[in-house]
C-alpha cells in the first residue's frame, strides 16, 4: 500500500496526526485536512513532497467535492479515506441544547458523510478503495453524561456497516475503527462541555466528569500503536467491518454483548409473541 495516497481528515493532533506520521514513515503520500493556514504549513513541513495539507472544515459541505476533486487531479487518486475529524461532547442529555447537539452531529456524522460521498465516485470508478471511519468504543457502549457524543458515534457505526455492504461489490472496503482510551486530547482541549443547569444530575454526572478529567493525559492507549494497527488493516485483503482498538474497548464491548444476550434471553418469549396467529 506504500506510495499510494491517503486522505485523513483532522491531522493537527491525536489519532489523525499519529496516523499521518506513521503513514508517511511507511512511504504513503498523505493529504491531511486542517483548520487554518498555520496548521497547513506545519503539516506540509513534516515531509515536503509527501505531506500535503488542505484547509477544510468538514462542515463546509459545499466545498468538500471541489477539494476532493482537486486532490485527485493534482496529487493522485485517493486510495484510502480516513474520516477522523471529530470531537467529544459531555453533558446530560436533558441539559444539552439543540445548537450543541446539532453541531456535534454536523461534525461527527454529516462531515464524515459529506467527505465520503465526495470520494466514493472516484473509488467506484477505479473499483478500489478503503474507508476507515474513526468512531469510538462509545459507538458501541455507553456511559452516562456523554449521550450526545454516543449518539453521533452510534450513527457513524451504523452508516459504516451499511456502506460497507453497499460498496463491497465495487472493491471498496469500509471499516469502523472504535478506539478505547488513547493518550490524545479528546478529554482535554477537544472536549466540549455543556453548561450545567440542573442540580438533579449532579450526583450522577459530576463524578463522571471528574473521572474523565483525572484520566486525561494518563490513558493507557498509545496513538502510535493505534496508527500501526490501522495501517495493518489497510493491508488486509479482507478487512473487518468493525475494529476495536485497546484492551478497554475489547473488554467493555464484550461485556455489552454479554448483557445484550442475557436481556434477549430474559425477554425471548415476549419478543417472539408479536406475529399474527397461525391460521
Amino acid at each position: 500500500m506504500a506510495d499510494k495516497t491517503i486522505l485523513i481528515t483532522g491531522v493537527s493532533s491525536g489519532l489523525g496526526l499519529a496516523l499521518a506520521q506513521e503513514a508517511l514513515a511507511q512511504g504513503w503520500t498523505v493529504v491531511g485536512t486542517v483548520r487554518n493556514e498555520e496548521a497547513a504549513r506545519n503539516f506540509t513541513a513534516t515531509a515536503p513532497g509527501k505531506a500535503f495539507a488542505r484547509v477544510l472544515d468538514v462542515t463546509e459541505y459545499a466545498r468538500i467535492p471541489e477539494v476532493v476533486a482537486e486532490v485527485e487531479k493534482t496529487i493522485g487518486g485517493i486510495e484510502v479515506l480516513v474520516n477522523n475529524a471529530g470531537y467529544g461532547m459531555e453533558g446530560p442529555i436533558e441539559e444539552s441544547s439543540m445548537e450543541e447537539i446539532r453541531r456535534q452531529f454536523e461534525v461527527n456524522v454529516f462531515g464524515a458523510l459529506a467527505v465520503t460521498q465526495a470520494v466514493l465516485p472516484f473509488m467506484r470508478q477505479r473499483r478500489s478503495g478503503r474507508i476507515l471511519n474513526i468512531t469510538s468504543m462509545g459507538g458501541l457502549i455507553t456511559f452516562p453524561g456523554v449521550g450526545i457524543y454516543h449518539g453521533s458515534k452510534f450513527a457513524l457505526e451504523g452508516l459504516s456497516e451499511t456502506l460497507g455492504k453497499e460498496v463491497r461489490g465495487f472493491g471498496i472496503f469500509v471499516t469502523a475503527v472504535a478506539p478505547g482510551g488513547f493518550r490524545t486530547d479528546w478529554a482535554g482541549r477537544s472536549l466540549s462541555r455543556a453548561p450545567r443547569t440542573i442540580p438533579d444530575y449532579d450526583e450522577m454526572f459530576e463524578p463522571q466528569r471528574e473521572a474523565r478529567q483525572q484520566r486525561n493525559g494518563k490513558q493507557s492507549g498509545d496513538p502510535v500503536k493505534a496508527a500501526k494497527a490501522m495501517l495493518t488493516i489497510l493491508a488486509d485483503p479482507n478487512p473487518p467491518a468493525h475494529l476495536l482498538l485497546g484492551p478497554d474497548a475489547v473488554k467493555l464491548v464484550e461485556e455489552k454483548l454479554d448483557s445484550l444476550k442475557a436481556e434477549i434471553e430474559a425477554y425471548r418469549s415476549l419478543s417472539i409473541s408479536t406475529d399474527f396467529d397461525a391460521i
